[in-house]
């Protein structure tokens, strides 16, 4: 990775820049208010001829600005300068992830594909050495991270993950198999792993042949199943907000997990199918798997200096806030002669 955040807690710290924003309106209405029980307007504009309507936002937002480069300095970014080859042992483990429709079910808190990257995420917290990559899928497969031993960035794709990064809906898991079989950058890897999260609602009658042939070239396949077997009905969302449940001839849809079309993917790959349920039964039972597979040594490539860079917002952040602090809210004299803001009118 070229670059390293020391301390990202810090960015919690930008949710007070909307409360500055509202604090500034709050005052500036406040302002107003009691300007216009003082004076009317036309007097107001006498006695203050040169106030500056627009200097007066352009400090706000020099000083959030300079808010903003002060708290990137407190996260200090930091730039790899030094890349090394290392040796490192551990297998290959590829994440495909059903992000289908189906996914968005909340029969299992908070939905289905929520669920199963907090599954994700919580098993890479729990690799070594070990390489990952992560396959989306829906009605197609897509590559969503390639191989990597950079498990912080693996999390972080993984965050993005939703249905609207697959043009075609519907679960082809035959999709996530073709391209798994495409995915692994070392044929020597003695032990390679494909984890499929998936509510399993596919109909491909395929799906168990390819999963076969993926096992006859080395490749153990487990499973990891979420959803009720009850079912649940898919919600439709507009800007988080419900409109409604996806219907089909005037029927509200019911989407099932369907655990059979897993255990039968996984059987034939000499792999298990794992209810995903409950986070801890699939993080443990993965772990478990991964930990007492033969690991092979491997070399990468990674970055082994990293230098700080809050000096540099640090620098731009103080500028801002200096700025701000010698804008004056009168109008500037040339600007006043131009009238480049219309402030004559104001």
């Amino acid at each position: 990775m070229l670059y390293r955040l020391e301390e990202p807690i810090y960015f919690y710290l930008f949710t007070t820049i909307p409360i500055l924003v509202v604090i500034f309106l709050v005052v500036l209405w406040w302002k107003k208010r009691t300007q216009k029980k003082f004076a009317s307007s036309d007097l107001l504009t006498k006695l203050a001829p040169n106030y500056s309507v627009f200097k007066s936002a352009l400090k706000l937002l020099f000083f959030i600005l300079g808010i903003s480069f002060l708290i990137l300095a407190l996260v200090n970014p930091k730039i790899g300068t030094k890349l090394k080859t290392v040796k490192r042992e551990g297998v290959d483990i590829v994440f495909a992830l059903d992000v289908s429709k189906s996914m968005l079910a909340e029969d299992i808190a908070p939905n289905r594909l929520e669920k199963s990257k907090q599954i994700i995420s919580k098993i890479i917290d729990k690799l070594g050495s070990d390489r990952v990559g992560i396959i989306i899928y829906a009605g197609n497969a897509y590559p969503l991270l390639p191989i990597t031993t950079d498990h912080g960035a693996a999390k972080m794709f993984l965050q993005n993950a939703n249905p609207d990064l697959v043009s075609s809906q519907g679960t082809a898991i035959k999709e996530a198999l073709d391209l798994a079989k495409t995915y692994y950058n070392n044929d020597d890897q003695t032990n390679r792993f494909l984890i499929i999260i998936s509510d399993g609602e596919d109909h491909q009658e395929e799906t168990k042949q390819l999963a076969q042939n993926i096992s006859n070239e080395g490749i153990k396949v487990y499973t990891i199943g979420v959803g009720s077997e009850k079912g649940a009905p898919i919600p439709m969302k507009i800007n988080g907000s419900l409109i409604g449940y996806k219907k089909y001839k005037g029927e509200t849809v019911l989407t099932k997990r369907n655990s059979e079309l897993l255990k039968g993917v996984a059987n034939v790959a000499n792999g298990n199918y794992i209810d995903g349920n409950l986070t801890d039964k699939p993080v443990k039972a993965i772990e478990e798997i991964i930990s007492n597979a033969q690991k092979t040594e491997f070399e990468t490539k990674q970055f082994s200096d990293y230098k700080d860079q809050f000096q540099w917002f640090l620098a731009i952040g103080l500028l801002f806030l200096i700025l701000d602090v010698f804008l004056l809210d009168k109008k500037t004299k040339w600007l006043k002669k131009i009238d480049l803001f219309n402030e004559k009118d104001t």
